[in-house]
């Protein structure tokens, strides 16, 4: 369609339509099909030939599919894989550019896609991914797409202008499972699938899936196109994803609890976020109460956390909720949760300790309480025990985290010290966790669970 067909929008007819015209009528059209790699470039290469090797050699003359290009009646269709530099100045109104989950810094794929982009700008053209799912954490040019549709749906984007259309199997999909892995499989491939008339064997897909030489993490990514997780992840996707509930909703009657994690500016790098978390103590429901993140860019520079705003967010929750505890990491933020301690303390029904009762460290000699906190959450989300308010902050904070070997156990950090990638809102998930699991030792919950239903005596 971008080499031969009315693309490009050319006015209004007489009755109010929209009228094409196609590229060869502004410029010799240039379109490419790239990939990384040679064999990567046939999964678009080979079906296009197929394509093209039918009406279209009866409608448009001049039109000539070779099996490394494409002549068109004017301009040219061409597979790439050359470096970046070749290619800047080789200016294409259209391209594919194939399996960008492979497309890393390390095989130039990332500068490569930066460039076809540029290309395509210049020209007022476009250009599609077309990735499998990819692996958090690889830093490839499908993941960076990920990211970029992810701040514009957290309107954290200066421009909207990229069609993101993911389709992967539910979360709760069960690899051992026969009926569950079948419905999931027929969900990704839709109307190519067997039992919606297509042709792709999907008790065939089992049997890969099912062979022991398959890893469950490679079967969910290359077959339920689910994005999953590094290797080092602390938590994954479909993990994540299957304790969401986006349908419950917290009242002011409720009684919650607080987890905070907070920052200040850096001298280098990216300041980390500051974040503050809810958790209804009645049944372990983690809602989204504020998070301050470093812009990027220009936007961002001598960016400071909003001191005053984080401030007026505690003070609303105390206000619009009952709170009945609050644990903080105080690094940074001593003062501020000193006098938090001041004004709550006292009414607070938990507390972190007698003379602190907000006062909680992640950092320091605390190693053994932490990584039991850390445990304590990571079970409860394995375990479906707790439920989130599916904020994508929130899931996208909880899927940078790594896991760390500590002599203590299991701890969470950034994938590297200086990473833009924050934790931040996880580790205040973890702390509002850690801070629910100590009021239910207590008792607490139990009357806000009696008021969702009634009792009936019968004598």
């Amino acid at each position: 369609m971008e080499a031969l067909g009315p693309v490009l929008f050319d006015g209004w007819d007489a009755d109010g339509q929209p009228v094409g015209k196609p590229w060869s009528e502004v410029r010799t059209p240039l379109v490419q099909v790239a990939a990384v790699s040679e064999a990567q470039t046939k999964n678009s290469w080979a079906p296009l030939l197929e394509m093209l090797d039918g009406p279209a050699l009866d409608n448009y003359r001049g039109l000539e599919p070779l099996d490394t290009f494409v002549n068109l009646p004017r301009g040219r269709i061409e597979p790439v894989t050359s470096s970046p530099s070749s290619l800047k100045g080789n200016k294409a109104v259209f391209a594919i550019l194939d399996q960008t989950e492979e497309w890393r810094p390390s095989n130039g794929g990332i500068r490569m896609a930066e460039v076809m982009r540029i290309n395509a700008a210049k020209l007022g053209g476009s250009t599609i991914e077309s990735p499998n799912a990819f692996i958090p954490g690889e830093g490839s040019v499908a993941e960076h797409s990920a990211e970029y549709w992810k701040r514009i749906v957290e309107g954290r984007a200066r421009d909207d202008g990229l069609l993101y259309d993911h389709r992967e199997a539910p979360p709760e999909t069960d690899l051992t499972d026969r009926v569950s892995l079948l419905a999931g499989l027929a969900h990704v491939y839709g109307d190519s699938a067997d039992v919606a008339g297509g042709w792709v064997d999907l008790e065939r897909i089992v049997a890969d899936i099912w062979d022991p030489a398959t890893h469950p993490q490679v079967a969910r990514a290359d077959f339920l196109n689910q994005i999953t997780h590094a290797s080092d992840s602390w938590i994954s996707q479909p993990e994540w994803a299957s304790v969401a509930d986006l349908e419950k909703a917290v009242d002011s009657t409720d009684e919650i609890v607080l987890g905070f994690d907070g920052s200040r500016r850096r001298s280098r790098g990216v300041t980390d976020a500051t974040a503050l978390m809810g958790c209804r103590v009645s049944d372990g429901h983690l809602f989204l109460l504020g998070c301050w993140e470093q812009p990027e860019g220009p936007f961002g520079t001598d960016w400071q956390v909003p001191t005053v705003e984080v401030l007026a967010a505690v003070e609303d929750a105390f206000r619009d909720y009952r709170v009945v505890g609050m644990y903080a990491d105080p690094a940074k933020w001593e003062s501020h949760v000193a006098a938090w301690e001041a004004k709550h303390g006292r009414r607070l029904k938990v507390k972190a300790s007698a003379n602190h009762p907000i006062e909680w460290w992640m950092t320091g000699g605390r190693a053994v309480q932490i990584v039991r906190a850390l445990e304590k959450f990571r079970s409860s989300v394995a375990d479906g025990e707790l439920t989130h308010d599916g904020t994508s902050v929130l899931t996208r904070h909880i899927l940078n985290a790594r896991r760390r070997e500590s002599r203590s156990g299991i701890q969470i950090m950034k994938e590297h010290p200086e990473s833009p990638r924050k934790i931040d809102a996880a580790i205040a998930a973890v702390l509002a966790w850690q801070c629910r699991v100590d009021a239910m030792a207590k008792g607490l919950g139990k009357r806000s669970k009696a008021r969702q239903g009634r009792v009936v005596v019968l004598r």
